[in-house]
């Protein structure tokens, strides 16, 4: 019970990464705090939680909302008192190329995947810096590497991964923990739910879900990154080896990129 009485915030937590991680820092003990848009499918997914006595306060929340975070922050500390690990998950994805997308769709991809995390981190920073906690961004490969028909995601990881860099430099004398996790293809619902150039959600994964990690193996190597309070995780082979080429030879990468992703079913790249 490493996580014993403390109180960890996951952001989008009614499915895939988010949850997995409520139901394994939950199982360590931790009071989980989870958020989500869908009033049922929060409800649902305490009722889960609760069922393996895991201790949880749902609350509905968009996370491309200022006030929204403000106020998660607020009953998280009016109903345990701390917070001691925040964990910034939501996000969603799109999959379209740039000259067709909708610029409401770049935005909205914006919104929910950096600035859900600046809101997060701005309102739970003070009991964070109090608890000498931990702030976690769910990140991704692409915030290493950028794909083709992803720009707006890719931009909100990348985004992602500058403001925790400035920030863990901010706060390393004051005793945060800041941790980059950067899964990659991860069986999960973000590919089902990306959004296409109109705003419409694509509604199937073009790529194999059985061949990836599951979220709870993400969501264990999260924790275990977590105790150690290293910096970054990067995961999966495949994920290492786009990062470490990308540095040495990004040019090549540029055409191992856009061949691998042409070969997605009904990709919009020709």
């Amino acid at each position: 019970m490493k996580f014993k009485d403390k109180v960890v915030v996951i952001t989008g937590a009614t499915s895939g990464i988010g949850e997995a991680c409520a139901e394994v820092f939950g199982r360590e003990g931790a009071n989980v705090v989870i958020t989500g848009r869908n009033s049922a499918k929060l409800e649902q997914t305490a009722v889960k939680l609760r069922s393996k006595n895991i201790k949880v306060l749902a609350i509905l929340a968009d996370a491309g909302s200022e006030a929204d975070n403000k106020r998660m922050a607020e009953e998280s500390l009016s109903r345990f008192g701390r917070i001691d690990v925040l964990i910034n998950n939501a996000g969603i994805s799109m999959r379209a190329l740039f000259q067709d997308i909708d610029l409401e769709v770049f935005r909205k991809v914006i919104d929910t995947n950096f600035w859900g995390t600046v809101y997060a981190t701005k309102f739970c920073l003070p009991a964070i810096l109090e608890s000498k906690g931990s702030i976690i961004g769910i990140s991704s490969i692409n915030g290493y590497r950028g794909t083709p028909a992803r720009t707006a995601y890719t931009a909100s990881k990348y985004a992602m991964n500058g403001f925790f860099e400035s920030l863990r430099t901010e706060v390393m004398n004051q005793g945060v923990h800041v941790l980059v996790a950067c899964p990659g293809f991860t069986s999960s619902n973000i590919r089902n739910n990306a959004l296409t150039a109109d705003g419409k959600s694509q509604g199937e994964s073009p790529r194999d879900e059985a061949k990836m990690m599951t979220p709870l193996e993400v969501a264990e190597s999260i924790l275990k990154a977590t105790l150690k309070r290293k910096r970054d995780l990067v995961l999966t082979v495949q994920g290492k080896l786009a990062v470490f080429l990308n540095k040495w030879i990004p040019g090549i990468m540029d055409g191992m990129v856009y061949r691998e992703m042409a070969k997605e079913k009904d990709s919009p790249i020709k």
